[in-house]
This record gives structure tokens, sequence and C-alpha cells, in this order.
């Protein structure tokens, strides 16, 4: 059995004490003081990743999507989603096919197809020569695997609202995302299904006082939204309103991380388009567009404490409610026994000291 004494972020709370770990598992947290002054969070789940330390999840490479979930974890992501951009259906069901082994596995949680049903007037770093109208047929056949566990989809796009109630009737959580919908067509998302606001802010029509579009749909209904807290995507204090106002149940820390996370400024590529990252941000040779992050979880849990949210409540929005979105509530993103021992320790001062997935220290 193994113990870890420290500062112990739990729903809600911060509690002295120790986490028991017996094997994979997590035995008992136990309330002590003077137990440490290290932070205990659990591991981090990232809803929304392209890769990280020099490799890509956007190329259906199985060598590459491994070492990047390898990066990513030792930042203290313990689960994540392998994120693709709009691409052809062949690479889209060969990447599929090939992350399969690595979610079997446990590497990958699963697989997220950023588009390509997206808009075409907010495609943002998105490929607009692979965009097109959602396809039922497609994801028949993606989704025969249980790899695919998110699709963000445009809601206002012909069929978009039966395919966000096809992936809800098949446990896919459909997103809502790089969207120029109407209010009343991102809550017609939310009614036909869809259970995750895309990147909130970022690719989307801009909110109006007499047209609050998809940003103002998505914060007001039961959705969780992502947030791509690096200071860049949105500003500290947009961060701080859309998480009060979303509350830590309905909000997810996403990294939207390239494969240029964790490396040097240069050029690097995004599905097929040149990007060029310069003092850690990525833009799109083409257009400026910004291209994705360079964030890992741990500075985004850092930057949104700073930001004024409460250390229960941004670790509830880096662990807790994005394992409930996909399904693994019961399995991982609490400190809580009989869940699985992934944890990191952190200093006072939120920086990663250790690693723990499944009762293995990292």
């Amino acid at each position: 059995m193994t113990r870890i004494g420290g500062r112990i972020v739990r729903p809600g709370a911060v509690v002295e004490g120790y986490v028991e770990v017996d094997g994979p598992t997590i035995l008992e947290v136990v309330h002590a003081p003077g137990a440490g002054d290290d932070v205990i969070v659990p591991g981090f789940v990232d809803l929304h990743c392209h890769g990280g330390g020099g490799h890509t999840f956007t190329t259906g490479d199985a060598l590459s999507a491994r070492g990047a979930a390898e990066f990513h974890l030792r930042h203290g992501t313990t689960t994540l989603l392998a994120s693709l951009v709009s691409s052809p259906f062949e690479l889209m069901r060969e990447a599929t096919a090939a992350y399969l082994p690595l979610v079997e596995e446990g590497v990958l949680a699963g697989v997220h197809y950023e588009g390509p049903y997206l808009s075409g007037v907010r495609c943002g770093a998105q490929n607009p020569d692979f965009l097109r109208d959602p396809s039922i047929d497609e994801l028949q056949e993606l989704i025969k695997t249980d790899a695919v566990r998110m699709v963000t989809i445009a809601p206002e796009l012909p069929g978009a609202l039966e395919a966000i109630a096809f992936l809800r009737d098949n446990g896919v959580a459909a997103a809502v995302g790089h969207t120029d919908a109407t209010y009343e067509q991102a809550r017609a998302g939310v009614e036909a299904g869809a259970a995750v606001g895309t990147h909130l802010f970022n690719g989307m029509r801009p909110p109006h006082h007499r047209e609050p579009g998809p940003v103002i749909g998505l914060l007001s209904s039961p959705v969780v939204c992502e947030l791509i807290a690096d200071n860049i995507h949105l500003h500290p204090g947009m961060l701080a309103f859309a998480a009060h106002t979303a509350g830590p149940d309905k909000a997810a820390l996403i990294t939207d991380a390239i494969d240029a996370t964790g490396m040097a400024d240069g050029t690097y590529d995004l599905g097929g388009q040149q990007v060029i990252v310069a003092d850690g941000v990525a833009r799109l040779a083409r257009n400026d567009s910004i291209a994705g992050s360079t964030l890992t979880m741990d500075v985004a849990l850092r930057n949104t404490v700073a930001a004024g949210i409460p250390l229960p409540d941004a670790v509830a929005m880096a662990s807790t409610t994005p394992a409930r979105v996909l399904g693994l509530a019961d399995r991982t993103g609490a400190l809580e026994a009989g869940l699985s021992a992934d944890l990191v320790v952190l200093s006072p001062d939120l920086t990663v000291q250790r690693v723990m997935r499944r009762g293995a220290w990292v």
C-alpha cells in the first residue's frame, strides 16, 4: 500500500490528510492534520488535445499518438481524448482504427473529431478544403468501435440536428463548435442532444446584446463548456466570467494543444496547414488565425486559480467534470475510495512534482 500525504483537493473542499492507494485503486482518503504542504489533486482529464511534445494525434500515426499521450501524462493528464482536425473521411476512418488498440490499452480515452462538420465562416484554423455537411452514413461507419467519444458539429448545418441526435442515441458526446449559429440554432443543437460546447467563445459567432449567439446559448444551457485557459484564447477576466457563470459542474478546462506544445518556437503542421509558433503562440501562416495552443493542463489549472477561481472549483473543471462528460465518473476524476489511483502531487505553487496513473508513479 502507498500513502500520499498533503492537502487533498476533494469535491468542494481542501482537506489535510493521506490518499491511501492499493494497487491501481484508491483504498481510502484519511483526514489527518499536518500531513504535508503538497497539494494532491485527481489526474487531469483533457477532452480536447491535438498533440504535444513534438507528437500529433492529427495524422493517424499510433506511435506519434503514444508519444503525445506520454508527454501530457508527465504534466498530470492521466486521461485524454485524441482530437483530430477536419480531414477526409478515409483519414478519419484509418486514424480511428489505428488508435483503437491505444484506447483498449488505456493510453487514450478515445477519439474526438473536431470537424469536418463545421461552419466555413467560423472554421478558424480548420482546413476549409475538408469541411462538409454532417453525414450519418460516415458517422455510422466511424463509431462501429468504442473508440469515438466526441464529435464537434456546427448545429446550423443541413443535417446537423439529426447527426447530433444520432450521436446521443449511440453514446457519443456531441459538441457544438466552430459555429455561426444564432442563439436559437445553438439551443436547437442542445435540444437535439449536444452535451458539450467546444472551446467556448473561440470559433463562434461573438455575443451581441440583440443576438446572443451560441456563446450565451451554451452558457445558459445544461451543456459542459470547454475553456482554453492559456490567457491567449481567453482573457483571464473572460475565463473567470465564463467559469463563474457556468459553475464548476458545467465548465471543463482543455488544452487544445498541438504538437508544438513543449517544443521550441518554429514551423509546424496542423491538418495540412502551416503553423508558425512565436513566443508560444500558434497561428496559421496563411491568415494568422490562432491554431490550437501550446498549453498543458497543469498550466491551465494555475491560470484558472490565478484568474480568481477557487482551487476546488478549478480542479473540478480540470478533472471531475470532464470525466463525467466521458462517462468515466465512476472510474476517475476525483480522489475517492474505489476510483482509479490517478492523481497529481503539486507543490504549494501548483507545480507538478509527481504523477500517479492507475497506482503507478510516472
